[in-house]
């Protein structure tokens, strides 16, 4: 214990408690409570940093080929070749974007990406717009890829198809699970997983390139029937730019450790950017290979299996041990792809909600020092889309990428502006913002010249993909994005009204209470209403026993007793001839307060008992919780329980 006194010369008592949590279930389920100085200890490095935050973009190559191919489909199998040199300007935006975020990650080391640069630099309203649009991206993120993931496995065991939307579900739970037991717990759970995806992807796709050069390769056995319902038979601009808008989901979840930049080892900055280089170049070579080799080996976009099943099974001869294991990795890092959303979203949600945009209660941290609320919030949101959407990722993409889009133009434009700033610095001048230091750099010319093109590229895929998926199910995006930000600023203003009227600023000396009337509700003459009484007594001489009475003879029966143990207090009769219970009393209370003067205050001490077993309260009516709930909200009346325990 700490004794001291503070600058106004109050005694000031510090001490730490020594209470530890008790072992629950929760404590099985997730791990033992940590204590708040295990914090720096939670951080993780460049391996473990891939594994958390680059599975979501390296999990997008089991899917984007084939939704590039999907589109084609319409033109015709002939189109099919047109998917390679599409993914190559997918990879050429991956290049672009990939520079534009390892600048970022140098600016903001304090993490929070989009949002918290175009909070810096662009101002509030496009600081929410790119923080819901990254939060919408996240839940989509986690759908998707469970769903995906889900397909994959069903494409190996078709009889589990019906099936799918529990499986779904179930996978994102565990994954929710395994957050909760903290970053570094869940990054090395998930770390095997992701490296045993990446070693089974490279060998299957580096296997298949031999076979190509060496002739050996051949097509798709028994593959599955083309499932569109018109073929327009060419193939046309719109047909393309459709195809690449939906190949750009390849490119989602490249922003994901610019958001989480707080949880990599110091020098944090630099793991982060280095993580963020090695993803971009795993990604974009295998996006190449799988979308060259799946044209090679003629795979047909289908539902009933996937581009990846049949890319893989060809390569490695059927369905053989090797096939299953692919098939499996995919699957599993696709369930992974789940997990960078569930480290991004909770921060993310903590960053708005300190600022006063989402509830406070994201900014909580858990027994496991992770933001628990945020983890839960997301499971559950997505498990309702995976429910309504029935699992299916074609229904589920149009919706996905156009938020994080709209985040990488966002981001890359406050960027943009920042380098901006930094020109019409002195060289040795400093200007401290929310979430970074500007200093004068040289190069910031190139530097702005780089968002910016960055910027404009970004946004040229939003107007295609917010033009080409419109009606397949964008719209839904187009209308949710600016309804979450009226939601942003009406919690908000709701933060700051609350705040003003908290305010000490000009409030001068405090009212006086100079007097205080007690109305002690009761139902009948009994322990509980003696103890409420004698409490009462403690805070005034001006005490009201108040009986509603919808029984005569009850009513003699309590009047008689109060006479008796009332101690000489007013007794109030309310007869209630519709034997109403809570109007009367709550009328009488009103009609009180308003004589109140305003030095004066109201006090209703509620006599209650509490049952020893919980689940006994069922038995009893819960007026005292009632007349609390009533009265809450009414201005210049306290509410006060007295709990009598009942062996």
């Amino acid at each position: 214990m700490i004794d001291n006194h503070d600058e106004t010369g109050t005694f000031v008592l510090k001490r730490t408690s020594k209470f530890f949590p008790r072992r629950s279930w929760r404590s099985w389920l997730i791990g033992r409570p940590l204590p708040t100085a295990d914090a720096p200890h939670q951080t993780i490095g460049k391996a473990v940093g891939l594994a958390v935050f680059a599975s979501d973009a390296l999990s997008s190559t089991a899917y984007a080929t084939q939704e590039i191919l999907m589109v084609l489909a319409i033109a015709g199998s002939g189109a099919f070749g047109y998917a390679f040199p599409i993914s190559m300007a997918i990879v050429l935006l991956l290049v672009i974007i990939t520079l534009s975020y390892q600048q970022t990650i140098h600016a903001y080391p304090g993490g929070g990406g989009a949002y918290i640069v175009a909070r810096d630099n662009l101002g509030e309203l496009p600081a929410q717009t790119a923080g819901a649009a990254l939060l919408t991206d996240y839940i989509l993120t986690v759908a998707v890829s469970v769903s995906s993931g889900v397909a994959q496995l069903t494409s190996a065991y078709p009889e589990w198809f019906r099936y799918r939307v529990p499986i779904a579900v179930g996978m994102v739970l565990l994954v929710m699970l395994v957050n909760l037991r903290g970053v570094r717990e869940s990054g090395i759970t998930f770390a095997i997983p992701t490296y045993f995806f990446l070693v089974m992807m490279v060998f299957t796709t580096g296997y298949g390139m031999l076979r190509f050069f060496m002739g050996t390769l051949g097509s798709v056995e028994n593959p599955p029937s083309l499932e569109v319902e018109h073929i327009v038979g060419a193939i046309t601009p719109f047909i393309i730019l459709h195809a690449f808008s939906s190949g750009t989901t390849a490119l989602t979840g490249v922003e994901a450790i610019s958001d989480g930049i707080t949880a990599f080892k110091e020098p944090r900055s630099k793991n982060a950017a280095i993580t963020l280089l090695w993803m971009s170049a795993i990604l974009g070579t295998l996006f190449l290979g799988i979308t060259f080799l799946a044209g090679q080996v003629h795979a047909i976009p289908s539902e009933a299996e996937t581009v990846i099943s049949q890319f893989s099974r060809t390569v490695l001869g059927g369905r053989s041990f090797l096939y299953l294991a692919t098939i499996t990795s995919t699957t599993v890092i696709l369930m992974m792809a789940a997990n960078t959303s569930f480290a991004d979203f909770p921060r993310l949600g903590a960053l708005h909600a300190g600022d006063g945009f989402l509830p406070r209660q994201l900014t909580y941290r858990g027994s496991r020092l992770v933001y628990s609320y945020g983890i839960v919030t997301l499971a559950v949101i997505a498990s309702m889309l995976i429910i309504l959407f029935k699992a299916s990722v074609t229904a589920l993409i149009p919706l996905y990428a156009i938020g994080v889009f709209l985040s990488f133009t966002l981001s890359q434009a406050g960027m943009s502006r920042r380098w901006r700033k930094i020109g019409r610095l002195q060289p040795e001048e400093e200007v401290q913002e929310r979430g970074s230091i500007l200093r004068y750099e040289t190069g910031w010319q190139l530097k702005m010249l780089i968002n910016g093109f960055g910027a404009f590229c970004t946004f040229i895929v939003v107007l295609v993909f917010a033009v080409t998926k419109f009606q397949d199910g964008a719209w839904i995006i187009v209308i949710l994005i600016p309804v979450m930000v009226y939601i942003f600023f009406t919690i908000h203003h709701h933060y700051k009204k609350l705040a003003n009227s908290l305010s000490l600023e000009n409030y001068g000396s405090p009212p006086r209470i100079e007097r205080c009337r007690v109305i002690l509700p009761i139902s009948g003459v009994h322990r509980g209403s003696l103890a409420a009484l004698r409490y009462a007594r403690t805070l005034s001489n001006d005490i009201t026993a108040v009986h509603v009475s919808t029984d005569l003879e009850e009513s003699e029966k309590v009047r008689q007793r109060w006479e008796k143990w009332g101690e000489g207090v007013r007794l109030v009769i309310l007869e209630s001839p519709y034997r109403l219970m809570l109007e009367p009393l709550l009328a009488y209370i009103e009609e009180v307060a308003s004589h109140n003067q305003q030095d004066e205050i109201l006090t209703i001490v509620v006599p209650q008992f509490v049952p020893r077993q919980r689940l006994h309260n069922l038995l009893h009516t819960q007026t005292a919780f009632l007349l609390r709930q009533a009265l809450l909200f009414k201005p210049g009346i306290v509410i006060t329980d007295v709990p009598y325990q009942v062996e």
